[in-house]
């Protein structure tokens, strides 16, 4: 089988890549760097080196490829998120069309049944409203839950400000966590066993933990055992990010996706669609968070 992976040097692409070359399949990465890709063509991949809102591009990366693997990568320099999320999922769209290709396993989010309100992802609403137009191509949508890796974003906060928290949280909040890792293994599933057909969802999740137990957990990994999480307001959320340094667009964005998840209807379809959790849990990742917290500021 031949498998295009695009966002080929990323946490969940890379370990996809290997597991599928480890199965004796022929395997193309997409990325914006040959040298980022390198530890993946290292190990017999082949490198398909050009931009994702390049069509033409995409189209030539995804030729001969019996299934791809889609995702979109971060682009902080847009001044309109959400459409370019959407116009991504249209590129690949096209460029699966003219390739004819049959089977798609794309990267989404929990959340992206919400045309709006959510942030980014709502923008993956429109990558999956996009592919799903594709007509006898089988798609399988992973909705992953909220990264444990978002978390690394706060090691600051909690190193200077001994808090951590964000725009939602509270007594008896509960998060629905996952690791980076856990995805890699359900998209790998996916394109090994190709056994989806039509479009499908599959939701994904490590963990489900209290915002108070995640507070608990990091804290006591980085010697803060009585490390408190803080809800902010919206506003209050939206002014730390920018402050920190997100432009303004990426910081409304994410404020939003925050909203969204203390509202409760980021979450509302997968508690419908409950799937069995996956095996790295928040206290394998507290190892991670420390490790990045105790990094010597240079």
């Amino acid at each position: 089988m031949k498998y295009v992976i695009t966002g080929g040097a990323g946490h969940i692409s890379k370990p996809l890549a290997e597991k599928l070359l480890k199965a004796g399949h022929g395997v193309t990465v997409v990325g914006r760097s040959a040298e980022n890709l390198k530890p993946i063509t290292d190990l017999g991949a082949t490198a398909a080196i050009g931009y994702v809102d390049d069509t033409g591009f995409l189209t030539k990366a995804f030729a001969g490829a019996d299934a791809v693997y889609t995702m979109v990568p971060p682009n902080y320099g847009t001044s309109n998120w959400k459409q370019y999320i959407g116009q991504i999922g249209k590129n690949y769209t096209e460029a699966i069309r003219a390739n004819n290709i049959q089977y798609v396993v794309n990267l989404s989010s929990i959340g992206a049944h919400l045309p709006d309100g959510a942030g980014p992802v709502s923008g993956l609403y429109l990558v999956e409203q996009s592919l799903n137009t594709l007509k006898d191509v089988n798609i399988k949508h992973l909705r992953p839950s909220y990264f444990f890796a978002n978390l690394l974003a706060n090691t600051g906060m909690v190193k200077h400000m001994n808090i951590i928290g964000s725009n939602f949280g509270g007594k008896d909040f509960k998060m629905v966590l996952v690791h980076t890792n856990d995805i890699a293994e359900a998209a790998a599933e996916e394109l090994l066993q190709l056994a989806f057909t039509g479009q499908s969802i599959r939701y994904v999740a490590s963990d489900e933990k209290s915002t108070d137990e995640i507070a608990r957990i990091l804290g006591t990994a980085v010697g803060k055992p009585e490390l408190p999480w803080v809800v902010f307001n919206n506003e209050q959320a939206l002014g730390g990010m920018i402050q920190a340094g997100l432009p303004e667009e990426i910081a409304k964005n994410y404020a939003e996706m925050g909203n969204a998840i203390q509202t409760g209807v980021m979450q509302e379809d997968y508690w419908k669609n409950k799937p069995a959790l996956s095996s790295v849990k928040l206290e394998d990742f507290a190892k991670e968070f420390a490790a990045v917290y105790n990094i010597p500021l240079s």
